[in-house]
């Protein structure tokens, strides 16, 4: 049975989509900080970039940046409108911006808050049970969930805690010993396929190597997902041999089509790492655990 489930920790909402008791997606819900994607701001240019193909706005917060390609390239200094924050601040960097319907007003500042992740997990698995733990956030989410809301005293089990805490850590089980070991940067995120307990003779065969990096493959697409891990991604799968990796492209475009946000996978680099490149519009769980 499909559910979305919630548990609420202070100002922080733990949200978890499951099907037959499999964690699909998860997310933290900063109640008290919200990441802002989805609000609509009044913002008035403050400059017009040409070299990047955008322009600053001030949006009563501080600045963001608003694409020409996102409805800012007839937009002159100084001009008022109104724009919709479509990608979280990242690392200094004010928000991603898009011209939005609606009139501006006489001076920059907030004009309503987005739906916030867990309408936006609602809407995308439709007509599926809420069950939440916290009375108070039911009331303040009746007029967007009436009826798909039931409360539970305890939403997640103990099976569920323990798999959302290892997302917490750099390192996750793939089975038989294997791993999948994660290490982020400013630039990238590279992500490294230890066979463990099935390397040396057991993988010593290429048909050997070959099966066992098929098999991980649709793991390494949920713990992506899960993690919400986001730009460039480099994978390092486990003693595969320049000849083989095109067969991995396959199995991998299809583990990825099964996310929403849509990653791209470009092929493999000179030094065989898979490259690709996954959205990023919300922050990453690492950032939001800082």
């Amino acid at each position: 049975m499909k559910r979305i489930a919630v548990s609420r920790r202070g100002d922080v909402a733990w949200v978890a989509a499951l099907e037959a008791d499999k964690l699909e997606e998860f997310c933290l819900w900063d109640l008290g900080n919200p990441d802002g994607v989805g609000d609509l701001y009044s913002g008035r240019v403050t400059a017009k970039l040409p070299a990047m193909a955008g322009a600053f706005v001030d949006i009563g917060s501080g600045n963001g940046f608003l694409p020409d390609s996102a409805g800012g390239a007839k937009l002159s200094e100084g001009q008022y409108v109104a724009v919709r924050v479509t990608r979280a601040a990242q690392g200094g960097k004010g928000p991603r911006l898009a011209v939005a319907d609606g009139e501006p007003a006489d001076r920059p500042g907030l004009i309503r808050r987005g739906e916030g992740p867990l309408l936006e997990l609602c809407a995308r698995f439709e007509n599926i049970p809420v069950v939440i733990d916290d009375f108070a956030l039911m009331a303040e989410l009746k007029p967007a969930l009436e009826g798909r809301m039931q409360h539970r005293a305890v939403t997640f089990d103990a099976v569920l805690e323990d798999e959302v805490a290892a997302l917490f850590l750099p390192r996750a089980d793939l089975g038989q010993g294997a791993a999948m070991h994660v290490a982020v940067t400013p630039a990238l995120t590279a992500i490294d396929i230890d066979a463990g307990g099935l390397s040396g003779e057991k993988l010593a065969k290429p048909a050997a190597q070959l099966a066992f990096n098929m098999s991980v493959i649709p793991e390494i697409a949920r713990q992506i997902r899960l993690r919400n891990l986001s730009g460039a991604i480099l994978i390092d799968f486990a003693g595969m041999k320049a000849q083989a990796r095109p067969k991995l492209t396959a199995p991998l475009v299809k583990a990825l089509a099964a996310d929403y946000l849509r990653p791209k996978f470009f092929g493999f680099t000179p030094m065989g790492f898979a490259e690709i490149s996954r959205p990023r519009v919300r922050p990453p769980l690492h950032e939001m655990m800082i």
